[in-house]
This record gives structure tokens, sequence and C-alpha cells, in this order.
């Protein structure tokens, strides 16, 4: 009986510490996604532990994971950084953001639930309010925006998809969403929400064609602002 019980406590123990990690993974992740911090901002385990309310250990382990997906760099020092983003790599990211993510609403359009295609709907009816307001939350506007592009990614049924677009999304996430905290023209414009009512339409309509159409006009939309303003180094 006592060793059943021993063994019991130490199975608590390790997925008490897997979870504890993919927590602070997620939460460290969310950052970059939220573009909370600036690409080449650096970063201390202890800063990032003492936010986070935890050990370096989780911290540690996140930034390992997060380095191996190219959202964190690790230095000669060890110091953490995000790494620096120039004109050059986000034009190449944006197009194979193009071609993933458009590869994705393709199918969303053929495969997408009922349900599915609801979220999406209804996110867009959201962000659409938040952003027509006369002083609209930044913070609430980039969930948003993050939750319609995944809900309709999702919707394609192809995981491994979806992955490989989160990959990027952290590596761009830093420069796209710090515009918009910045003022970007995107927010008085609001250019995102025509292209968003576009890949609805294209999803609703079960049309792969117009669906990526909605899709790219949104990306290339983006990318066209950030590109004219001096965000980027070249």
């Amino acid at each position: 009986m006592e060793h059943t019980i021993l063994a019991d406590l130490s199975q608590i123990r390790k997925i008490s510490h897997t979870t504890l990690s993919q927590r602070v993974y997620e939460d460290v992740r969310e950052l970059l996604l939220a573009g909370q911090v600036r690409p080449g901002q650096k970063l201390t385990l202890k800063s990032l532990s003492e936010a986070l309310g935890t050990s370096q250990m989780p911290v540690r382990e996140a930034i390992r994971q997060l380095s191996a997906e190219g959202a964190l760099e690790i230095l000669p020092n060890r110091a953490v950084r995000v790494p620096l983003m120039t004109k050059d790599k986000f034009r190449e990211l944006l197009k194979i953001r193009l071609a993933l993510e458009g590869l994705a609403v393709e199918h969303a359009a053929l495969n997408i639930s009922a349900e599915g295609l609801q979220a999406v709907a209804d996110l867009h009816d959201t962000l659409c309010i938040e952003m027509h307001r006369k002083k609209p939350d930044v913070d609430l506007i980039i969930r948003l925006n993050k939750q319609l592009h995944f809900a309709a990614y999702e919707g394609s049924g192809m995981a491994t998809l979806v992955g490989l677009i989160e990959s990027l999304w952290l590596q761009v996430g830093p420069v796209i969403n710090l515009d918009l905290r910045a003022g970007s023209r995107r927010l008085s414009e609001a250019p995102a929400l025509v292209h968003h009512a576009a890949l609805l339409k294209g999803l609703q309509d079960k049309s792969p064609e117009q669906a990526r159409a909605g899709l790219s006009g949104d990306l290339l939309s983006a990318a066209q602002m950030i590109l004219a303003g001096d965000g980027l180094p070249d």
C-alpha cells in the first residue's frame, strides 16, 4: 500500500510540473503574439519569472522551446532577445504566410463546421463593433483578430498546417501587433474589416478562391502599412 501511494505522488508531481511548464510557455508565447514585447528587446529569466509569478526553471524551459521555434534568440552571453526583424525578412515571412494561411482558408471554405463558421461570424461582428468605437480597446482588438484568423484556419481540419501558421505568427506577432499599439492607420482606417468580411463570405459560400482573396487582402494591406512606416530597418 505504501509503495502505491508513493507511486501516485510521484506521478502527481510530474503532471504538476508539466502543467506549469506548459502554462508558462503559453504565457510567454502570448506576450510575443500580442506584441507586448518589441523586436530586439532583451528579456531576462528573472524579469519573466517575476512577471509570471513562478520560478525560473519553467521559464527557462519555455525560452528553450520558443528559441527552437524561432520566436526567441539565446545570445552568446545567455541573454534572451526577441529576434530583430528587417523589411526583407518581413517580406519573406509575408510570402510564406500568404501561401500557408491562404491554403488553410481554402480548405476551411470546404470543411468548416456550422459551429466554426458561426464563431468566425461572431468574432467579425464583435471586432467591427470594437474598431468603430471612439476609443477602441487595442488589446481586445488584437485578441479578436487572432481568434478570428485561427477560427478560420482551424476550420480547415488540418492541425499540422495550423501549427506551422502559429510558428509564423510567433515571429511576426511582435511587429504586427506592436504596430497597432503604436497607433497605426490600421486602426483608424480599419481595412481589415473589409477583408475579413470577404473572407467570411468566402467561407459562407464555400468558395476557396474568395476566402483566399479576403485573407490575402488582409495580410497585404497590413504589410503595406507596416512597411511604409519607419518601424523596421532595411
